[in-house]
């Protein structure tokens, strides 16, 4: 977008993290705001933020269809238009593959990618409606390289990738742009409010991430923002994410190798019980 000047941006996700550290970027380039998150309270918070522009918050869960078909009217009443479409709401479930419950992967499906999916449709009208528009899908390192005890959120990364691939090509000449964020460790609740299999090892997955999460959400915003302004199809955050990147195209079966090996000597295995004994 060649201006951010008095555009109208949606950020969902906008209560916390990478959010509302959007927000409050956005908000500083001149937009005005439309907030949507399922935390009433987090969304009043980030609007104080950014109370020099003009603020809307909506308390909305995107895995919700109806609510999500309903969210365009209400921010186009209170804004009269719609220029950036930023899907950021995500959750994390981890445990291995067979540790999961169908509910669990059914929540997560829905904001991760539904969320995405609810945004894209329902907004894309609106965003044809003006001279200019852009759409940013947050997706993850994890949509680059399928992690294990992370299988579902992998999927649901992948999924956004490719979404938001077919979206730009499909978009192209049209005068609404599309990028796809891919963050590494960035320093956010996600963690820590994530669903996990065994509980025993929150202490552990929490103590881990904190580990490894470098960047703030100060510094993604400003990147993300950054790409929204030159046209960017992708940009990647975190020095991790340009790592696995790289390793997956330069040899993939064998960063997959790499990954195995450093799991299974890492974390022992989750084996249904001893070794049968001889016959």
């Amino acid at each position: 977008m060649r201006t951010l000047t008095d555009r109208v941006a949606v950020v969902t996700g906008a209560a916390s993290g990478i959010g509302r550290a959007l927000a409050v970027v956005l908000a500083g380039k001149g937009c005005d705001l439309a907030l949507v998150d399922r935390d009433a309270d987090g969304l009043a918070v980030t609007a104080a933020l950014v109370a020099n522009r003009r603020v809307s918050t909506h308390v909305v869960d995107v895995a919700d269809s109806a609510a999500m078909q309903a969210l365009p009217d209400a921010v186009i009443t209170a804004h009269g238009a719609v220029h950036l479409l930023i899907n950021n709401a995500g959750v994390a479930l981890d445990g291995t593959f067979e540790t999961l419950a169908m509910d669990d992967v059914t929540w997560l499906l829905g904001v991760n990618l539904f969320g995405v999916l609810h945004g894209c449709v329902f907004f894309l009208p609106h965003l044809r409606r003006v001279p200019e528009a852009h759409i940013v899908n947050v997706s993850s390192l994890f949509g680059l390289q399928g992690m294990p005890e992370n299988s579902i959120y992998s999927a649901s990364k992948f999924a956004v990738r490719g979404l938001s691939e077919s979206l730009w090509v499909e978009l192209a000449g049209t005068g609404i742009g599309v990028t796809c964020v891919h963050p590494g460790g960035v320093k956010t609740n996600i963690v820590r409010s994530a669903r996990l299999c065994d509980e025993g090892r929150r202490g552990t997955v929490v103590a881990e991430f904190d580990r490894v999460a470098r960047m703030t959400p100060e510094q993604a915003a400003v990147r993300i923002v950054a790409a929204v302004e030159r046209g960017a199809p992708r940009v990647l955050l975190g020095p991790e994410t340009y790592v696995i990147d790289w390793g997956k195209r330069l040899a993939p079966v064998f960063t997959q190798r790499v990954l195995a090996w450093l799991f299974h000597r890492v974390r022992p295995r989750f084996d249904a019980g001893p070794p049968p004994g001889p016959a």
